[in-house]
């Protein structure tokens, strides 16, 4: 992976979303010794999937980039989450609540899919009640080849931040990242786009 191609790449992405934008780099499959590129390239904020990648990632390389978590939030593994992240964009739990000690966003299963994380948004209000530093709202459309696809539901996901308050809104990856900067987004999700090759 070359820095440069990565940072050119980043680069356009931050001018297509705007600076009121977070462009948080997802790095579920970068393998360990990759990291580096990314460091190299002057990535400011990862985001990891997963609690064990995310462990062994930042003990190497902690200091380099601001640590997002961005996977599904085990209740046991929400100790490392606390110790290496600034936020985490997946609560979707009371159980999770209970041990998480960092801001975070809930998760809103928009589509209803039994396969997905996260609250339906009959629930939210009793997950926000739970936990007291919710800053705002994720959701994961249904996958689609069509970006439009996305868009009706960013636009649900920003009108319920709205009703609650919430002014972060985790929506948009590689495939659908500019609908979610157009419906109001303040942190996208990216990994594929980012990687050359």
């Amino acid at each position: 992976m070359s820095p440069d191609a990565i940072r050119e790449r980043y680069e356009r992405i931050v001018d297509e979303v705007g600076p009121s934008v977070t462009v948080v780099a997802a790095t579920k499959y970068i393998r360990l010794e990759d990291m580096a590129a990314l460091a190299e390239a002057g990535i400011p904020v990862v985001g990891e999937n997963r609690a064990q990648d995310l462990e062994a990632k930042h003990a190497r390389y902690g200091d380099a980039f601001r640590w997002h978590f961005i996977g599904h939030l085990q209740s046991r593994k929400a100790k490392i989450v606390n110790e290496t992240c600034e936020l985490c964009h997946s609560l979707d739990s009371e159980s999770a609540a209970k041990r998480l000690t960092i801001p975070a966003l809930i998760e809103v299963n928009l589509s209803r899919e039994e396969s997905k994380s996260g609250v339906v948004p009959e629930q939210l209000e009793d997950l926000l009640a739970a936990y007291p530093d919710v800053r705002g709202l994720m959701t994961m459309p249904p996958a689609t080849g069509d970006p439009e696809a996305s868009r009706p539901y960013f636009r649900e996901l920003r009108r319920l931040a709205d009703a609650l308050g919430l002014a972060e809104l985790s929506m948009g990856t590689s495939q659908d990242y500019r609908v979610a900067a157009e419906e109001g987004a303040t942190l996208v999700r990216v990994g594929a786009i980012l990687w050359p090759g």
